[in-house]
């Protein structure tokens, strides 16, 4: 069942969702909150490097460079083209509330998908939330850290996680504070 607004912010209070900064009454929607985009992108290097190798033992990481940007400066995110960026908010998520990241439609209109595939957070979450950016357009898109990128709705499980993300083994992302690249390589083996 999808929490409405009413019962986000009771699970805010009784810190089953615990996000920071607090949010202003405007980031608020009827059943979700809106997070906003940070500063920080991880872009591929794709003229130094001819392909990823998912195989391959170096990280992903690697073949990625970081673009830091100003206070008032855009990130142009051009046709085609994909790059990692990363929430100014954190969040944290009680082991039975799952959280589902969602696009913003007035962004969508103009081709700027937030994410591909990654959009649920297990229960147990704790970090910042890595936006999977990609602009289907035919134009170059400017987006300005600090405006509202996405949204989360929030589900509540039916009886606690027995292991939530924070305590799975070899949990991958927990506790993120700047965009991650892929971390397939650990999972693919060699024949």
């Amino acid at each position: 069942m999808v929490l409405s607004d009413v019962d986000v912010r009771r699970y805010i209070e009784r810190g089953k969702i615990r996000i920071s900064p607090e949010l202003p009454p405007e980031q608020f929607g009827s059943c979700s909150v809106d997070f906003r985009l940070g500063p920080e992108f991880s872009v591929f290097e794709h003229s130094r490097h001819p392909y990823i190798d998912v195989r391959e033992k170096s990280a992903i990481q690697d073949i990625m460079r970081t673009v830091q940007v100003k206070p008032g400066e855009p990130f142009i995110l051009q046709p085609r083209e994909f790059a990692l960026a990363i929430t100014e908010e954190s969040l944290e998520l009680d082991d039975d509330v799952l959280g589902r990241l969602e696009g913003r439609s007035s962004l969508g209109r103009i081709g700027i998908i937030v994410h591909g595939t990654a959009g649920l957070f297990d229960p147990g979450w704790r970090g910042k939330a890595t936006l999977e950016l990609s602009n289907l357009g035919i134009m170059p898109v400017a987006l300005y850290p600090g405006m509202r990128i996405c949204s989360f709705t929030f589900e509540q499980l039916s009886s606690p996680a027995s292991v939530p993300y924070y305590k799975k083994a070899g949990n991958k992302y927990a506790g993120q504070t700047q965009p991650l690249a892929s971390r397939l390589t650990a999972e693919v083996s060699k024949p």
